[in-house]
C-alpha cells in the first residue's frame, strides 16, 4: 500500500514539474513574442490590415503647336458600397433618398436599388459596386447622394481612383507620342519626357476589408500627388492630318507593307506633321512602328544629293561634264552598276544624269574624283554629323551605317555603291536632315519634337533651334544644287509630280532591299525635298516599303504624290496674306478731307442732342464723344434725360440717363 502511494506522489510530482516547464516555456514564447519578435508581428499585422497605398499623379498634357489636346491624363472612379459600416438608423433614414438619386443617375428604378442595398445590408457585403469608369463630375455629384456625403465610416461610400490616358483627338502621330508602361518601358514623347511628365505619386492609408479589398481610413491624402509638367510639340494637327491621310491613301492603293512621312520646318527643324504606318493582318494601317526615327535602310537615290554637294564643293567637276551612260551598265570590280532605263541615256551632263537619276552617271563621276582619295568624300559626310545618330529628343533613333576607309567593311566597290545610296543606312529623318540643310541656305538643323514645357502658364524650360552644321557648301554649290532638285520635278524623274500653281524641289529613290537574296527582295520607294522651291517653308520626306509591284514601285510613282498632296494641301487650303506697302505713310489729301469733316460736325454739335428712344449703349458712345460725363439707371433704351436737347453744351458736364 505504501509502496502505490509512493508511485501515485511521484507521478503527480512529474504531471506538476512538467505542467510548470510547460508554463515556463509559454512565458518565454510570450515574451518573446512580446518583446523580441513583438516588432516584427505587429508590423506584420499592421501591413495584413492598414496599407500606405500609391496615388499616381496625373501626367502632364501633350499639346500641338497650334494647342490642341493630343494626349491627357483622366481620372476615372470606381465607387463601391460597405454596407456594414453605416448605423442602423443611417441606413434606414437614407435608404429610400438614396436609392432615389441612384434611380436618377443610372436609369433604373428606385425599388431596385432598394433591393440591392437591403441585400447587401443583409449579406454583410462591404464590396457592393454602385458604378465604374466614372468621371470626376459623375464622382462628385454621386458623393454628395443621402448617406454617401456622410464618408466612409458613416456612409460607408468606398471610392477607388486611377488615371487613364485619353487622346482627345484620335491616334494622330500615335507612335510619336508614345506611351510609358509600369515596366519602365515606353516609347515616343511620353517615355523620353517622363521625368517631366510624371509628376509626383502621393499617397493614403488604406484599410483592408476583405480579401483584396481595401477602402480609405480617411477622406484626405497622407500626400497628396503632384501632376506632371505639360508638354508642347511642335506638331501642327492640320498639317499632321494631310500628311497622314495622304500617305494611308498611298499605302492602301499600293498595298504597301509601311511606310513614313515627316514634314520640318526649313528654319527650325520643327517637325509638324511625322505619319508612321504599318499593315496589320487585316489590310488596315496603324502607327506600328516610329520608322521615320528608327528604321535605318538603303536610301537609294535620295543620297545622289550627298555626291553633287561633295562634287561642287570640292570642285572635283561642274554639272557641264559628260559621260557615257554605256548602254546602262558600268562595271567595277567584276559588279555591275545599271540605270533604271533599259540601254540608258546615251552621252549626258552630270546634270542632267542627276535630273534623270542615272546611276552610271552619278557613279562614274564619284568614282572619277574620289578614288584615289575616298577619305574626302567620307569625311565630308562625317563632317555633316551623318554618320552618327542626330541626338533627338526622343529615344531609340536608329543609328547610320557610313563605311570608313581603312577599316574592313571597306572594299573597292564600296564608294562607287555609296554613289547611288547602296552599302550605307540612314533612317528618313536623318536623310531629310540633309535636304533641310540645302533649303535652308546650308545651316543644317536638328529635327525637333518639343518646344517648350510648362506649368499651367509659367515656362518650365524651352528648346530653342539647334545648329548641328553652320554651312553645308558655299552658296554657289547650293544655288546649283536646288536649281537642280527643281529641274527634278520640272523634267526630271520627278516630272510627273510638276505642278504650274506651286514649285516644288526634290528627289526620287528607288531602292531595292534584301536584293541579295531574291526571294525577298522588295522595293523602298521614296521622295525628299522641300517647298515652295524659291523660298522654302517645308521640307518633307515620303518613303514606301514593299509596294505591290504589279501597281507600281518607283519613288516618283508611289511616293512622290503623297509629297505633292502635301505640299498642295498646305498652299491652297490656306488663306492668302495680302501686303500693304507704306501703310503708314501720310496722305494729305485725306488728312485735310478729315479735318474739314471734323471741323464741320464740332460746329453742329454744340448743343445736347435729343438721345430718347436711342439704345443706351449708342446713348452712352454719343454724349461721351461731345466731352459729357454719362451716368446711367436701369436697362434697354433711354426714356429721360436730365438734361433737355437743345441746351447748350458745357465741358465735362454730367448728364443722366434713364432706360427702361
Amino acid at each position: 500500500m505504501a509502496v502505490t502511494n509512493k508511485n501515485t506522489s511521484f507521478r503527480m510530482y512529474l504531471v506538476a514539474f512538467s505542467i510548470f516547464v510547460m508554463a515556463v516555456l509559454v512565458m518565454v514564447k510570450l515574451n518573446n513574442i512580446q518583446w523580441v519578435e513583438g516588432a516584427y508581428y505587429r508590423k506584420l499585422a499592421a501591413e495584413r490590415t492598414v496599407k500606405n497605398l500609391k496615388i499616381p499623379a496625373n501626367k502632364g498634357n501633350v499639346y500641338s503647336s497650334d494647342g490642341s489636346l493630343l494626349a491627357t491624363s483622366i481620372p476615372e472612379y470606381t465607387i463601391r458600397f460597405d454596407a456594414v459600416s453605416p448605423s442602423e438608423e443611417n441606413f434606414r433614414n437614407n435608404l429610400k433618398p438614396l436609392s432615389d438619386s441612384l434611380a436618377v443617375f443610372f436609369g433604373k428604378s428606385s425599388g431596385f436599388f432598394q433591393a440591392k442595398l437591403q441585400k447587401a445590408r443583409a449579406n454583410k457585403n462591404r464590396y457592393y459596386l454602385i458604378g465604374r469608369k466614372l468621371s470626376y463630375t459623375d464622382y462628385m455629384r454621386i458623393k454628395s447622394f443621402p448617406l454617401f456625403n456622410k464618408g466612409p465610416y458613416k456612409g460607408g461610400i468606398i471610392i477607388e481612383q486611377k488615371t487613364v490616358r485619353e487622346h482627345p483627338i484620335g491616334q494622330i502621330a500615335q507612335r510619336t507620342i508614345g506611351y510609358e508602361r509600369s515596366d519602365n518601358d515606353g516609347k515616343g514623347l511620353e517615355y523620353a519626357f517622363r521625368n517631366y511628365i510624371n509628376g509626383e505619386d502621393g499617397h493614403r492609408m488604406m484599410q483592408k476589408i476583405a480579401k483584396s479589398q481595401w477602402k480609405p481610413i480617411n477622406d484626405n491624402n497622407e500626400l497628396e500627388p503632384q501632376d506632371g509638367y505639360d508638354i508642347i510639340s511642335t506638331i501642327d494637327v492640320y498639317i499632321q492630318d494631310i500628311a497622314h491621310h495622304a500617305l494611308l491613301k498611298q499605302l492602301e492603293y499600293y498595298q504597301a507593307d509601311h511606310g513614313c512621312v515627316v514634314v520640318m520646318e526649313t528654319k527650325t527643324g520643327e517637325i509638324k506633321a511625322i505619319s508612321n504606318l504599318g499593315r496589320a493582318n487585316d489590310g488596315s494601317y496603324y502607327e506600328a512602328q516610329n520608322y521615320a526615327v528608327a528604321e535605318t535602310q538603303e536610301p537609294g537615290s535620295t543620297f545622289k544629293i550627298m555626291d553633287l554637294i561633295a562634287l561642287l564643293d570640292d570642285k572635283k567637276v561642274d554639272t557641264s561634264k559628260v559621260y557615257d551612260t554605256n548602254n546602262g551598265i558600268v562595271e567595277y570590280y567584276g559588279r555591275k552598276v545599271r540605270d533604271s532605263k533599259k540601254g540608258g541615256y546615251g552621252k549626258i551632263s552630270l546634270g542632267r544624269g542627276f535630273e534623270l537619276s542615272s546611276n552610271t552617271v552619278v557613279v562614274q563621276a564619284v568614282y572619277d574624283a574620289y578614288s584615289n582619295d575616298p577619305k574626302q568624300f567620307v569625311e565630308r559626310i562625317n563632317n555633316y554629323g551623318l554618320n552618327k545618330p542626330l541626338g533627338l529628343q526622343l529615344i531609340g533613333e536608329g543609328k547610320p551605317i557610313i563605311p570608313q576607309p581603312g577599316t574592313k567593311s571597306w572594299s573597292g566597290t564600296t564608294l562607287p555603291w555609296m554613289a547611288f545610296g547602296y552599302n550605307i543606312a540612314m533612317t528618313p529623318l536623318q536623310t531629310l536632315t540633309l535636304y533641310n540643310a540645302v533649303a535652308n541656305d546650308g545651316v543644317m538643323v536638328k529635327p525637333l519634337f518639343v518646344k517648350e514645357i510648362k506649368e499651367w502658364n509659367k515656362t518650365i524650360k524651352k528648346f530653342d533651334t539647334e545648329v548641328l552644321y553652320p554651312k553645308i557648301a558655299s552658296d554657289e554649290t547650293l544655288i546649283q544644287v536646288r536649281s537642280l532638285l527643281e529641274n527634278v520635278v520640272k523634267r526630271g524623274t520627278g516630272k510627273k509630280l510638276y505642278s504650274k500653281d506651286f514649285s516644288m524641289a526634290g528627289k526620287t529613290g528607288t531602292a531595292q532591299a534584301n536584293y541579295r537574296d531574291k526571294s525577298k527582295l522588295h522595293y523602298v520607294s521614296s521622295f525628299a525635298g522641300y517647298f515652295p522651291a524659291n523660298n522654302p517653308k517645308y521640307s518633307c520626306i515620303v518613303v514606301v516599303h514593299k509596294p505591290n509591284v504589279s501597281a507600281g514601285y518607283y519613288g516618283a510613282d508611289v511616293a512622290g504624290p503623297v509629297f505633292k498632296r502635301i505640299a498642295q494641301k498646305i498652299y491652297t487650303d490656306s488663306p492668302p496674306t495680302n501686303h500693304i506697302k507704306n501703310i503708314d505713310q501720310a496722305i494729305t489729301k485725306l488728312d485735310n478731307a478729315y479735318m474739314q469733316y471734323t471741323n464741320s460736325v464740332n460746329k453742329e454739335t454744340l448743343s445736347i442732342p435729343n438721345v430718347k428712344g436711342m439704345n443706351g449703349m449708342d446713348a452712352v458712345a454719343l454724349l461721351e464723344n461731345l466731352g459729357l460725363k454719362v451716368e446711367v439707371e436701369g436697362f434697354g433704351k433711354v426714356q429721360k434725360q436730365s438734361i433737355k436737347a437743345g441746351e447748350r453744351i458745357r465741358e465735362n458736364e454730367k448728364i443722366t440717363l434713364k432706360l427702361s
